[in-house]
């Protein structure tokens, strides 16, 4: 028998209409052909969970969200519809709590309770939200929100308070302060400026003192045994000069220097006659004289005290009767 065109067509409609229906339902989370049991839970507010979401125990999808509809006209209760695709034992004092990941989208998850009874097809389990990442954050600040609106009600009345006080001639004391506190900061500047040069690791002046003083230090260690050695010196000469009898010698000295003062201030002895006596400091300047005067008469006349010339004669001048000068006896010379 042959199939007309008309037939196959209708065949083909009807097949595509079924697999369109079949795959809308899969979408939604409805497997016509897996085996399946449905639970229920109430929420109050589902916080955009919808069909086909999953439905996860202990990390593990095990079902997903078959339906979601309001109780009553006034949507004071959702009833949530789960559709279990696994053979799963849930205890009938389970949560199932919806969260909603950071991420993601909304889901069920199931936290099993430790009732011994398990829940069965078309029970109800008991439900709980979840607090959100957003209410825990807010849950959070909400505290610190109300410190901040307290303390921002104080410091606003401690404001008005120091307006009330500050009048023009405390406000002009006010910015003198200020103006002054601005220039003694700028002097700190300038200071901690001026001792970082001084404290500069290659030019600063400390360091130049601190080189100096290494300097001095080295030579004082190279040079220490010659100064332990002077030490040592000095102090034998301290002892020794400590050990020495100075004060007998000082006044052995003092009666030496009375007595020879003595001995010159008076004239009853020897030495004070002579040193006293201006006879004798006569007599002796005039024999002094006269020997001077010898001696220069034996200069330009030699032939008088001396004869010895054979063809000469004898020199018969007068003699001197006052010493000559220098340059008197060299011209006498050179002219006999």
């Amino acid at each position: 028998m042959k199939i007309s065109n008309e037939t196959k067509v209708g065949a083909l409609s009807a097949i595509a209409i079924v697999l369109l229906i079949l795959g809308f339902n899969f979408l939604k989370g409805k497997n016509l052909f897996a085996s399946s049991h449905k639970i229920y839970a109430k929420y109050s507010q589902v916080d955009g969970l919808a069909q086909s979401n999953a439905v996860m125990i202990n990390g593990l999808q095990v079902g997903t969200v078959y339906d979601i509809k309001p109780m009553d006209n006034s949507i004071d209760t959702i009833l949530v519809t789960i559709n279990l695709s696994r053979e799963v034992n849930i205890p009938n004092n389970s949560l199932a709590i919806i969260k909603t990941p950071p991420l993601g989208t909304p889901e069920v998850d199931i936290i099993k309770g430790s009732s011994p009874t398990p829940l069965l097809v078309g029970d109800t389990i008991h439900t709980m939200i979840a607090p959100g990442l957003l209410d825990g954050v807010m849950k959070s600040v909400n505290p610190l929100v109300a410190q901040a609106t307290a303390v921002l009600a104080t410091v606003d009345s401690v404001l008005l308070k120091f307006s009330d006080i500050l009048d023009p001639n405390t406000k002009g004391n006010l910015r003198s302060t200020i103006a002054n506190l601005n220039a003694i900061t700028s002097s700190l500047a300038k200071s901690s400026v001026s001792l970082d040069r001084m404290l500069d690791k290659e030019n600063g002046s400390v360091t130049q003192a601190m080189d100096h003083l290494n300097s001095f230090t080295d030579n004082l260690a190279k040079n220490n045994g010659t100064l332990t050695a002077t030490l040592d010196n000095l102090k034998k000469t301290s002892d020794g000069l400590a050990q020495a009898n100075i004060s007998h010698a000082v006044n052995e000295l003092d009666s030496s220097s009375a007595a020879l003062h003595q001995l010159l201030t008076t004239t009853n002895g020897s030495v004070g006659a002579l040193l006293n006596e201006k006879t004798l400091y006569n007599s002796l300047n005039s024999t002094v004289r006269s020997l001077n005067i010898l001696l220069d008469d034996l200069k330009t006349h030699p032939k008088r005290y001396v004869s010895i010339s054979i063809f000469g004669k004898k020199d018969k001048s007068a003699p001197l009767t006052a010493p000559l000068s220098e340059d008197s006896a060299k011209n006498y010379i050179q002219q006999h």
